[in-house]
């Protein structure tokens, strides 16, 4: 006899007048009690409860005496009632014979509780309906439990989708397990296809043919090359291009699996991007060599072509003491001072035409855009500012965007500016590098950098862009005489006074694009 019957039998028997089987009453009331969590109770044709067991007690709250004879309506949150839902649950039992769902019920104390309820219609051998037989479970923690577990997938499945970084996860053959969306767009591959296949596919040779061969060693051996660690490696797309990429490896064990997780980045255009950084220190450097020259140049040309014109001027007046000499003398005299006046005259105009070019130079102006010259100069120029605790503002004028300048000339200026703030407040408490940019009138930008160092020295800033004059006890005192010479030969002007950050501001003008087209 099934558990179904015997229940059936036992409940219904007295409803027939006939005299219960003791032996199965006893073990269906041990059977029934024991059932921790689950609520069984029973129904007569109008819904009244005649049996409940203390299952029913512990998870609804009502004693037995309590509950018999009292209607099933009792058990339903009020929403429930209005609706007329005890009676509708009742009917589709009797009509189908079985009803099942997951529905609110309430508490005696009022509190509601997620349920599992099974309704079952009870009949007799005749086919007549007894009553009903229900059971009911709490299921609250369990479904928030699987919500939880849902809401984790689905949080864990967006953060794949949207990562940067491409991940795939693998187990001890290198077979992939998982293929996250930056993946796919990576590689060329879908997850699908990925799904399976030996890692492998995704490298050039010979890494393809060692890699199942570097795995096993790693398991017997324990060996690490990249597990656990970073490293730039070379990846193979779905159209056998090679790129280099940063890999790095974790290890897990999952229900006794050991697999491995790569996150791979793409290093194609942080390498374009340092071979461009690279192509541009070479040319500030170069600049910066022809400046320093150019700066020497024009200093001996200045302190040269007063000694030279003034033995110029001694020729002369030698010259014009000597009207009266000795008749055999005079014809080699003059003829000698005159060359020596001659050749000291065309030594100042040499020395003065190679100042003229050295002020000038031969330039390669061009219309720039002022905010991307200013973002260039300062991948260079602000290297180790945030290690040094330097904290750094820009706030350039979008209304003063084009400058007419040689961009890398004006970068070496930025660059030594920066570098110059940076070093002056290494002693400093507050470390403040700002780097603004604004109209200056019709035709001119003002860049400044300013600092909040120490400041300018009296004792040196009147001399302060003048070659060979510096502050550092090991400087040569030609940065800022060449940010001078370069500024001037780009039409501009450079100045220094305090700063309102509390040390100094460098301040230099440029020609705007604008205004040198229509100057043109």
């Amino acid at each position: 006899m099934t558990l179904l019957n015997r229940l059936r039998r036992s409940t219904v028997a007295p409803a027939l007048g006939r005299a219960p089987d003791p032996v199965s009453t006893d073990e269906l009331n041990l059977l029934i009690d024991g059932a921790i969590g689950y609520a069984i109770y029973m129904l007569d044709t109008d819904g009244r409860v005649t049996f409940w067991n203390k299952g029913a007690e512990r998870l609804k709250g009502w004693g037995e005496s309590e509950a018999i004879g009292a209607h099933t309506s009792l058990f339903y949150p009020p929403a429930d009632l209005h609706s007329g839902k005890p009676t509708a649950d009742l009917e589709i039992a009797e009509r189908v014979g079985r009803f099942e769902e997951d529905a609110w019920r309430q508490r005696k104390d009022g509190s509601e509780f997620l349920a599992h309820v099974s309704i079952t219609a009870l009949r007799d051998e005749a086919g007549r309906l007894r009553g009903f037989g229900k059971v009911i479970r709490d299921i609250t923690s369990q479904r928030a439990a699987e919500h939880a577990l849902k809401a984790n997938a689905a949080h864990l499945a967006s953060i794949l989708a949207t990562v940067p970084d491409a991940m795939i996860v693998i187990d001890e053959r290198g077979r992939t397990l998982s293929f996250s969306r930056a993946a796919e767009t990576l590689f060329g591959f879908s997850e699908h296809e990925m799904l399976g296949q030996n890692i492998a596919c995704l490298m050039p040779s010979p890494d393809r043919e060692a890699h199942d061969r570097y795995l096993l060693h790693y398991l017997r051996t324990g060996e690490r090359k990249v597990i656990g660690k970073g490293r730039t490696v070379t990846g193979r797309k779905r159209d056998g291009t090679t790129f280099p990429m940063e890999l790095s490896v974790g290890e897990a064990n999952a229900d006794g699996q050991r697999v491995f997780t790569g996150f791979i980045r793409d290093l194609t255009g942080q390498q374009a991007a340092e071979e461009r950084i690279e192509a541009l220190r070479s040319d500030l450097i170069h600049v910066a060599r022809v400046s320093a020259m150019g700066t020497m140049a024009s200093t001996l040309a200045h302190e040269l072509n007063q000694p030279i014109t003034a033995i110029a001027n001694y020729t002369q007046g030698v010259r014009d003491l000597l009207d009266d000499p000795q008749p055999a003398d005079l014809p080699a005299i003059r003829e000698a001072l005159d060359e020596a006046t001659t050749e000291a005259i065309r030594a100042g105009n040499i020395v003065r035409r190679l100042r003229e070019f050295v002020a000038r130079g031969d330039l390669e102006r061009a219309v720039t855009d002022l905010h991307e010259l200013v973002a260039q100069a300062g991948k260079l120029g602000l290297i180790g500012a945030r290690e040094r605790g330097v904290e750094v503002a820009i706030d350039l004028d979008p209304a003063a965007r084009t400058v007419y300048v040689d961009k890398i000339q004006i970068q070496q200026v930025l660059i030594n500016l920066m570098r110059n703030a940076i070093e002056a407040m290494a002693t400093s408490e507050c470390r403040r590098l700002l780097i603004t940019s604004q109209r200056q009138g019709a035709d001119l930008v003002r860049v400044s950098v300013c600092d909040s160092g120490p400041g300018i020295t009296p004792a040196i800033a009147d001399t302060l862009f003048r070659a060979f004059n510096s502050s550092k006890s090991d400087g040569m005192g030609l940065g800022l005489s060449i940010c001078r010479t370069i500024v001037e030969a780009n039409g501009g002007h450079i100045w220094t006074e305090p700063s309102s950050l509390g040390g100094a501001a460098f301040h230099f003008t440029l020609l705007q694009a604008e205004a040198e087209m229509a100057h043109d």
